[in-house]
């Protein structure tokens, strides 16, 4: 058992790094600003393109109550808006997110990352065990955060080197709820393509139904170890919504925590979490590339 631990170990430590050392060679990530379908809010996002001729599918990657960037750098956020400089800018993404980012830009997709706490001063995130902190209200991902995705989408629509129809969704444990809430509110209209859920909240207080009905396919990848949101609570969400027609997979990793995807030393040094992110490496592009048709 040992042996597959450390052998898990190491393969998820060889293709993290392997991604992070490639970001130096690709491109800069590009700011890009586009419209909340809210309506009133203008996201800051950062834009990561393949390196051969498009058009590309594409993949928004939202990110959980953390925010973007890097504790080392979070410090300093302020304000993101159009024009303005900050701690808060493509340099300063955390690793986990810039190492997503470079996965996908590699395997053919675009990559946006949308920044929906920054453009509303709360750019430096939120820590643990914060769900009913009230000054979260205004980023929720129920009511506000679905309408930050659904103007990515809109956006990506109007990118000429993007495939309309094949525009997808990642979210991390806040993100991967709104990202259930987007599809909550798609139901069966045709938007994005499908979705992949990294241990989001599944409480009424992260979801717009405790039954979720769409037409868009959905991985969930659950730690059973998650030390802030429960892994049980989200296998029963999928169930009901499963017999409600909805297409669901879901995917517990024993002895992975919340945030198991998480590159730094002290996530992986867990053995779960090493290898559930070498089993998530390995089949993200597997499970988005299924749904190309």
């Amino acid at each position: 058992m040992s042996g597959m631990v450390n052998r898990s170990f190491q393969l998820a430590l060889v293709l993290m790094i392997t991604l992070l050392s490639a970001s130096a060679a690709l491109a800069a990530a590009e700011t890009v600003f586009f419209p909340s379908a809210d309506g009133k809010t203008e996201i800051v996002g950062y834009l990561f393109r393949p390196q051969t001729p498009g058009p590309h599918p594409a993949i928004v990657l939202l990110h959980g109550r953390g925010g973007l960037y890097s504790t080392n750098v979070n410090k300093g956020c302020t304000l993101v808006s159009c024009g303005t400089v900050s701690a808060c800018n493509a340099g300063g993404l955390s690793k986990r997110h810039a190492m997503w980012a470079q996965y996908w830009a590699a395997r053919g997709y675009i990559a946006l990352l949308p920044d929906s706490f920054g453009p509303r001063g709360k750019a430096r995130g939120f820590g643990r065990f914060t769900h009913d902190d009230p000054d979260r209200d205004d980023v929720n991902e129920k009511t506000v955060r679905p309408l930050d995705a659904e103007g990515a989408l809109t956006w990506l629509r109007g990118q000429r080197d993007v495939v309309a129809g094949r525009i997808f969704l990642q979210g991390w444990s806040n993100g991967g709820s709104t990202a259930l809430n987007v599809l909550q509110r798609q139901g069966t209209k045709q938007g994005f393509r499908g979705a992949l859920a990294f241990y989001p909240g599944c409480g009424p207080k992260a979801l717009l139904a405790q039954t979720l009905t769409t037409s868009a396919p959905i991985t969930m990848l659950l730690g059973a170890d998650d030390e802030e949101v429960s892994p049980q609570r989200c296998q029963e969400f999928a169930q009901r919504s499963i017999a409600a027609g909805s297409r669901i997979d879901v995917t517990l990793y024993p002895g992975a925590t919340h945030g198991f995807d998480d590159p730094g030393r002290k996530r992986q040094s867990v053995p779960g979490n090493a290898a559930a992110t070498a089993d998530v490496l390995k089949r993200a592009i597997a499970i988005v590339d299924a749904l190309k048709d």
